[in-house]
């Protein structure tokens, strides 16, 4: 418009929505270049919109878009990204209520004079809008942390009568005490949550919340989940819009409701979010090829951004996995009905048709929406029955049209991930089965079947087609990455691998095929297990991105995950984006979304971390109260850790995981190599490193923290590398002149 007219509403709307500040009716009339009468009408114009609710008015008379935050707020300092910056939130902000939070970076400096600011600070900073959902804060000063709650069980009364707390975090050092008045009911065997009342070094504390008894088996996960903060309970919202919900209709979806599509799960699954197909393909320019169909529960049809549901998906992330239930990152309402492929019902989903060669490479992809009818709900123990020779009644019929096929097209799937050279470890993966009444009621180790790695190589070729689509048409994509391993964890390993007279492919550049040719040399000897797992070590953590480094451990550059947007947001984000690829439609991701992939990978890689530290915590725990009634016993077990404070056992018989601390390794001062892994003896030169075979007392589970502790027995076998002495008993060095006792390593 020209200078020096009244701008419309929409022209002044956006001028207040695009400004990096709040801005006052002159800043206004001098950038529109208005005078005399004109700034009347521009003053009832403002007011027109404030009482609308289309601007937002503060006392300084400044306006700014109602959905921009304050230019001075009180943030919480929540995390800290991959560059170091530290980033924040608004302190009452509520992502189910309020969305997601705008990106709010701290800038470097601090407040002058006091100390630097770190995550669960509390700041008062002004803030300037560097863009949509983007701020810039410069702190005014540090307000100090929020009052610490803590986690712990009650575990009895003090000589006071003040109950005595210890935490159920091992890092956290305790107990505390609890004042009668500050108990709320709480009692012996409780597991509560507690808030520090005094001074640091008072250690007092009162009871905020019960969560349950330690007694009750299914309090385990709920210190699992209240300790790594999962969010639980969906908001009214979100539980409404998913009880809503109907079924998808076929439009415009590509019909392939007589296509037999089956499901291939555990037998205790209960949503079944992908199927599969395959049959040779019938191009004449791809003899012995195959096309390969695997369809993915159109979440995105039912969970639209923005929506109540969307905003719970996004701070939940992912479903969370624990050996007695499930948090899913869905209503039940859709992660069990709408958006399970449940046999011989209609269902919505997402497709990836895809044309491999006879050598099982990608050769071509398309995806589409689509309406399938399950042929057939299958389970890895029966496929697999089935390709052994014994199909039952359900599977029989289906052998020829969907089993072999399957497995055909799985042989070059597989001969295609042996070519590039996939790094494959093998390490067995302990499984905790949970009795009728909540308890441990098995231990035991999960099947590695044909049928399990079948699944996993059509999800692979999905997943490879979903990174290529978006990349293809240049939209967002929030990529799996999993970078090469960091040089020095390398070095780490190369020297660990010499004690045992074992080398690894020198050169700048390692590949995963030089990693699989160190696992080939070890098949079949001691070391198998060991080096599997310190190989497992040394690799980088796999994470969220929009910046594509490629998948270094599937040996891939082009790598998403698609096929699970019933339990993983970043999932999700990829149907949305494969929507716009395909056309658009309901459901597909905003065209202005790519500026937040950044945020969305690193909350996302964030819920995962937080995810599985509350699984494996959980699965301590568990195994810790099922070893809770063996304390005495002996058992034999493996070196898999070595610490300056001792050496961390894994048992043959259950999996579980304790500490042998090294004051109990006998009168001798034992030095930490970190290079070799070992604690190695001043005096005598005994030596205890990764792998060798142990056997120990337990002498302390707790169920609560889920810490096992042990005494050492005797040596059964010791990994044969440089300087290592021969198996027998600890030995137990004489006190010399003037020793009072075991020299210690402070924990």
């Amino acid at each position: 418009m020209a200078k020096g007219a009244v701008p419309t509403r929409d022209e002044l709307l956006d001028f207040i929505r695009k400004a990096t500040t709040p801005v006052g009716k002159r800043e206004i009339a001098r950038a529109f270049g208005l005078k005399g009468d004109q700034r009347i009408e521009l003053k009832a114009l403002l007011r027109d919109l404030r009482d609308n609710g289309e601007i937002a008015a503060d006392r300084a008379k400044t306006f700014r878009d109602p959905g921009a935050l304050a230019d001075v707020a009180i943030l919480e300092i929540v995390s800290q990204d991959r560059d170091g910056h530290l980033l924040a939130v608004p302190r009452r902000h509520d992502p189910e209520v309020d969305g997601p939070a705008p990106r709010i970076e701290i800038a470097p400096g601090g407040a002058r004079g006091g100390p630097a600011p770190g995550v669960g600070d509390r700041v008062l900073a002004s803030l300037r809008r560097r863009g949509a959902d983007r701020y810039e804060a410069r702190i005014i000063r540090r307000l100090g942390s929020g009052p610490k709650t803590i986690l712990g069980l009650v575990e009895g009364t003090t000589p006071s009568g003040s109950l005595r707390v210890a935490p159920t975090d091992r890092k956290v050092r305790g107990p505390f005490e609890v004042r009668v008045a500050d108990a709320a009911g709480a009692e012996e065997g409780d597991v509560v949550w507690i808030e520090e009342t005094g001074a640091a070094l008072s250690r007092r504390a009162r009871v905020l919340e019960r969560l349950g008894r330690i007694d009750d088996p299914r309090t385990v996960s709920l210190i699992a989940i209240a300790a790594n903060g999962i969010p639980v309970d969906f908001p009214p919202a979100a539980l409404e819009e998913a009880e809503s919900a109907r079924a998808a209709p076929l439009g415009a979806r590509l019909d392939l409701r007589v296509t037999p599509l089956v499901t291939i799960d555990g037998e205790n699954a209960r949503d079944f979010d992908d199927a599969v197909y395959a049959e040779p393909d019938s191009a004449a320019d791809n003899p012995g090829g195959f096309r390969i169909l695997v369809a993915i529960a159109d979440v995105a049809w039912y969970v639209r951004p923005d929506s109540p549901l969307d905003r719970a998906a996004w701070r939940r992330g992912n479903s969370v996995y624990f050996p007695d239930r499930v948090v899913p990152m869905l209503p039940e309402a859709l992660s069990n009905h709408w958006c399970s492929l449940v046999p011989r019902e209609d269902r919505p989903v997402m497709v990836a048709d895809m044309r491999i060669g006879a050598d099982g490479k990608l050769r071509g992809h398309s995806f589409h929406r689509a309406l399938i009818r399950s042929a057939a709900r299958l389970t890895y123990t029966r496929l697999q029955a089935a390709r052994d020779g014994a199909p039952d009644d359900e599977i029989a019929p289906l052998m020829s049209t969907v089993v072999h096929p399957l497995y055909a097209a799985y042989a070059a799937l597989l001969a295609a991930r042996e070519r590039r050279g996939a790094l494959d470890l093998e390490l067995p993966e302990r499984v905790v089965r949970i009795g009728g009444d909540g308890s441990v009621a098995d231990i035991g180790v999960r099947a590695r079947l044909d049928s399990h790695r079948l699944i996993e190589e059509f999800m692979i070729l999905a997943n490879v087609a979903a990174a290529e689509t978006l990349e293809r048409h240049r939209l967002p994509c929030l990529y799996r990455i999993h970078d090469r391993p960091d040089p020095g964890k390398i070095e780490g390993l190369r020297e660990f691998l010499e004690t045992l007279d074992l080398s690894l492919a020198a050169g700048p550049r390692l590949r995963p095929a030089d990693l699989n040719a160190l696992l080939a040399k070890v098949v079949g000897t001691p070391h198998q297990r060991l080096v599997n797992e310190t190989v497992l070590r040394s690799q980088s953590q796999a994470v969220y991105s929009p910046d594509n480094v490629g998948h270094f451990g599937l040996a891939l550059a082009h790598y998403a995950h698609f096929t699970s947007p019933i339990r993983r947001y970043s999932d999700l984000l990829v149907h949305r984006a494969l929507l716009l690829a395909i056309g658009g439609g309901d459901g597909a991701l905003p065209r202005d979304s790519g500026p937040r992939f950044v945020e969305h990978g690193e909350h996302l890689s964030m819920c995962e971390r937080r995810a599985i530290a509350a699984e494996r915590s959980a699965t301590d725990r568990y195994l810790a109260a099922f070893m809770s009634g063996r304390v005495g016993a002996e058992f034999d077990g493996r070196v898999n850790g070595v610490a300056r404070f001792g050496l961390f056992i894994t048992l043959d018989e259950t999996g579980a995981d304790g500490l042998l601390p090294i004051r109990d390794l006998g009168r001798e001062f034992f030095r930490h190599d970190e290079g070799r892994q070992m604690l190695v003896g001043q005096s005598t030169g005994e030596s205890f490193g990764l792998g060798d075979r142990l056997r120990v007392r337990l002498v302390e589970a707790n169920a609560a923290t889920g810490g096992l502790l042990f005494s050492p027995v005797r040596v059964l076998e010791r990994v044969a590398r440089k300087g290592a002495m021969p198996t027998g008993r600890v030995p137990r060095r004489p006190a010399a002149r003037g020793d009072k006792g075991p020299h210690r390593r402070r924990r």
